[in-house]
């Protein structure tokens, strides 16, 4: 299941975002610090240092934001959120076909997450740059993802995934991981379908006997899959 969360961040966050990443000062180090096995030998980016006072400045306004979005909370229904990071792409920087790793450890902890999904908040405006499409492959083939700036994509972190070349400007873009109540995305999307259908009868009151059956159900299933 993609899903696409469009003005996660506001223009004013976004030019905000832009200013301190642009800075001089801003931590930037080469992205295969954080790389697997598998993503080293494919990974060509760079990355602000994890843990790093501007990291965490920023990704605590995506933590914000998301906690306050429900389209995040339906599609995700997230138990834990691995702190978000930030990357950028200049040109002839890539990042080849892989599988995000499926635990990480929490920095600082001894504490692990399991990857359920990954999401990727665009950061600069697709006129900015040419190439650096993700492209993830799904059930139905594989789909190109180049959205605005503070727009986010959300996706099973098992997806097959990758980063074209950027052959003009810079690719910024914050990235993360979370742990979802429900592992299964055939669950989640089972789940966030019903709470789409749920949220039209309530929006048109159509049916108030059927939405409150609806939710009882949506719940007893979130009862009886969720693992926290």
């Amino acid at each position: 299941m993609l899903v696409h969360i469009p003005a996660l961040l506001t223009t004013g966050q976004v030019a905000h975002f832009r200013q301190r990443l642009n800075s001089a000062d801003a931590p930037w180090v080469d992205g295969r610090v954080t790389a697997g096995h598998q993503g080293t030998h494919v990974k060509q980016n760079q990355q602000i240092a994890e843990g790093s006072p501007l990291a965490i400045e920023l990704g605590n306004i995506v933590l914000s934001a998301l906690e306050r979005h429900p389209l995040f909370i339906s599609a995700a229904l997230p138990n834990r959120i691995y702190p978000p990071m930030f990357n950028r792409y200049e040109s002839g920087m890539h990042f080849g076909s892989h599988v995000d790793g499926s635990i990480r450890l929490l920095p600082g902890t001894a504490e692990k997450i399991r990857t359920d999904l990954s999401a990727t908040l665009f950061l600069a405006s697709p006129e900015s740059y040419d190439g650096g499409e993700l492209l993830i492959e799904d059930t139905y083939g594989t789909q190109t993802v180049k959205l605005p700036a503070g727009d986010m994509i959300l996706y099973p972190a098992s997806s097959l995934h990758r980063v074209n070349p950027v052959t003009r400007g810079t690719r910024l873009a914050c990235f993360l991981w979370a742990q979802s109540m429900l592992r299964d995305d055939g669950q989640r999307s089972l789940l966030f379908d019903l709470d789409n259908a749920i949220q039209r009868l309530t929006a048109t009151h159509a049916d108030d006997a059927a939405r409150v059956t609806l939710t009882g159900i949506y719940h007893n299933l979130l009862r009886q899959w969720a693992d926290i």
